[in-house]
């Protein structure tokens, strides 16, 4: 496995409150390490990755369910997924397969978690990602705090 990726998992799902609802933020947790790293999904997905950590089988298949079905049906699965670029304030993902004709399928992060899930593989973060979004977030801390000691002056 390249240096560059790093293993998480799922720390947990939340509402987002954003104006209007129905984003979920689901935050993925750096294993053996501290960081954390927020990706904000549609409801659909959010249900999608709720339902498989919870271990509740819906009585006819889902989406994600179709996919890993289709996918075993042919004699293929898959090997990993890998957030590999923030691009604008937009994740995007790969889904590692293990077909030698197909290297990798682009997707949304949501999608290719959800599809992790159903097949039980790791889920990496490109590093360079983790740690721009560490330095948005340290950017951001830094701004309120400046903002707070203004207010006070």
């Amino acid at each position: 496995m390249d240096n560059d990726k790093i293993q998480v998992d799922i720390l947990g799902l939340s509402p987002t409150p954003a104006p209007g609802g129905g984003g979920y933020a689901l935050i993925l947790k750096e294993i053996g390490g501290e960081r954390r790293l927020p990706i904000i999904i549609g409801s659909f997905e959010a249900q999608h990755i709720a339902l498989e950590l919870e271990g509740i089988k819906p009585p006819r298949p889902l989406t994600h369910d179709l996919l890993r079905n289709i996918i075993e049906q042919l004699g293929f699965s898959i090997s990993y997924v890998y957030i590999n670029e923030l691009r604008d304030g937009t994740f995007f993902a790969k889904i590692k397969m293990d077909v030698g004709s197909v290297e990798e399928v682009d997707s949304r992060p949501s999608d290719a978690i959800a599809l992790a899930l159903k097949f039980a593989v790791p889920i990496y973060v490109n590093e360079d990602v983790m740690n721009e979004v560490l330095i948005e977030k340290i950017e951001i801390l830094n701004i309120l705090e400046n903002k707070s000691r203004r207010e006070v002056e």
